[in-house]
């Protein structure tokens, strides 16, 4: 069990460092009442201009934008543009990316609920 969780914390690390522009702060995890997931609230804050290139999750992503505007491209959807106020949800395994559009850090928080043991994030081609 130990070791799925070391394994997990370098998944995220490996790949949230991989992109510059993008700040992403693990800030509590937690076991849910579906057998086998966990919440992850995250801190995310992208840099103007910055993308946090395209990924997937091994579960649902719900996120509220504290600060800034930006836009969410979720494949086969049209782009979504959010600001201040704004949330959304991004089904698991959708390949996705979000762009900063304005001219401060986008900021948001981020609620993932996903499987257990699995990378909480995974690049997209």
């Amino acid at each position: 069990m130990k070791l799925k969780m070391v394994f997990a914390a370098v998944s995220i690390g490996v790949l949230f460092s991989q992109n510059p522009g993008i700040q992403r702060t693990v800030v509590h995890r937690s076991d849910v009442s579906v057998p086998g997931r966990e919440a992850v609230v995250a801190r995310v804050e992208i840099a103007p201009a910055a993308r946090a290139g395209r990924h997937t999750h091994p579960g649902d992503e719900i996120s509220y934008i504290l600060e800034g505007e930006g836009e969410i491209l979720i494949e086969g959807q049209p782009p979504r543009n959010v600001k201040a106020g704004d949330g959304f949800v991004i089904p698991a395994g959708a390949k996705h990316d979000a762009h900063n559009t304005g001219a401060q850090p986008l900021k948001l928080v981020g609620v993932y609920v996903v499987e257990k043991g699995k990378p909480l994030a995974t690049p997209a081609p």
